[in-house]
């Protein structure tokens, strides 16, 4: 399950893992103008990690999905 939200600022994506245990927590992905951060709670530290893609980590990751192994570089947007 997922959700939408169009915040001021940002859209925001949260994942709900529903399969059977060991469930992971939500994955919260909020996507800015000018990156995308991607954060999750760990309740082993009691902190949230979070990271920070460019857009251009994002199209790449985006690209890379559905591609076999390899090392690849796209062509200009």
């Amino acid at each position: 399950m997922f959700s939408i939200e169009h915040e001021f600022d940002a859209t925001v994506v949260t994942l709900v893992d529903e399969g059977k245990p060991y469930l992971q927590e939500d994955v919260i992905v909020s996507t800015f103008e000018d990156c995308v951060t991607v954060e999750q709670y760990d309740p082993r530290t009691d902190s949230v990690n979070k990271i920070t893609l460019s857009m251009t980590q994002m199209r790449d990751l985006a690209a890379a999905i559905s591609l076999p192994e390899g090392v690849y570089t796209r062509k200009g947007d």
